[in-house]
C-alpha cells in the first residue's frame, strides 16, 4: 500500500510545472451562491489554474499532487481558501474532485483512491496521448477517453470537463465571462448540473454534448477543441457520434 501511495505522488499531476494565478476583478463568491469543498488531484497548469480561480470565487480547495511542498507554497499564493494534501487527502476533502493528471496515472488513480471517491462527482480533465502516456492513450482512443475514464475511475460520477482548452484561456474566462463554451460529457444528470456550476465559476457557459461517450470528442485534435461561442459548440457537436 506504502509502494502505491508514493507511485500515486510521483504520478498525480505536474507539479513542476508553473501556474499564473489569475486575478478576480471582484472578491465574489461563486456565482449560484453555493461555496464547495473541491479536491484536486494533479496541480499542474490545468488543475492549478482552476484551482486558483475556485478558490478565489470562494470555493474551498485542497490541491495534491507529486509534491506537496509545491503545493503549500502554491496554496499561499493563492490565499485563505486554498490549502495543500495528499491526493488522497485531496480526494477525501472534495465534495467535488477534480482530477488532472498524464492519462496513464489513471490507473493507479483510480486503485488507490476507489474508497474515497466512490459515488462522487469528479471532473476528468485527463486526455490520452499515445507519446506521453503509452498503450493506455491507444485503448482509450478506441475505447473513448469518457467512458474510458469511468472505467478506470470505477464508482465515481464521471463528466469530462475542461479538455480541450488551454490552461492559460481558462485563467482569463472570467474576465468576459460566459462568451465562451465549454463542452462538458457525462452519464449523471446531477453530476452534471454540478460540474456546469463550476464550469461557469470559471467563466465559460457549458454545453452539455452528451454522455460520456461523446467523451471521445473532448480532447486537442477534435472538431470541438479550441474556443469556441456556446452556439459553435452545439452545432458541432450535432454532427458528432
Amino acid at each position: 500500500m506504502e509502494r502505491m501511495r508514493r507511485r500515486i505522488l510521483a504520478l498525480a499531476g505536474l507539479a513542476s510545472a508553473g501556474v499564473a494565478l489569475p486575478g478576480l476583478s471582484r472578491a465574489a463568491g461563486p456565482r449560484d451562491g453555493a461555496r464547495l469543498k473541491i479536491g484536486i488531484v494533479g496541480s499542474g497548469r490545468v488543475g492549478g489554474t482552476l484551482g486558483a480561480i475556485w478558490a478565489k470565487a470562494g470555493h474551498r480547495v485542497m490541491l495534491s499532487s507529486r509534491d506537496i511542498e509545491h503545493d503549500r507554497a502554491l496554496a499561499a499564493r493563492i490565499g485563505p481558501n486554498a490549502s495543500a494534501g495528499t491526493p488522497r487527502e485531496a480526494a477525501a476533502f472534495g465534495e467535488v474532485v477534480v482530477v488532472s493528471v498524464p492519462y496513464g496515472a489513471l490507473p493507479e488513480v483510480g486503485k488507490a483512491l476507489a474508497d474515497v471517491i466512490r459515488d462522487k462527482v469528479v471532473i476528468d480533465t485527463c486526455n490520452p496521448f499515445e507519446g506521453r502516456d503509452g498503450e493506455i492513450a491507444l485503448w482509450a482512443r478506441e475505447k473513448g477517453a469518457g467512458l474510458a475514464s469511468a472505467e478506470l475511475l470505477a464508482g465515481a460520477r464521471v463528466v469530462r470537463a475542461f479538455n480541450a482548452i488551454g490552461h492559460v484561456r481558462m485563467g482569463e474566462a472570467h474576465e468576459r465571462p460566459g462568451q465562451a463554451g465549454m463542452p462538458i460529457a457525462g452519464d449523471d444528470a446531477r453530476a452534471v448540473d454540478l460540474a456546469a456550476r463550476l464550469v461557469r465559476d470559471i467563466g465559460f457557459e457549458p454545453v452539455l454534448v452528451g454522455g460520456l461517450a461523446m467523451g471521445r470528442h473532448l480532447m486537442p485534435g477534435t472538431p470541438l477543441a479550441g474556443e469556441r461561442t456556446p452556439d459553435e459548440i452545439r452545432r458541432i457537436a450535432a454532427t458528432l457520434r
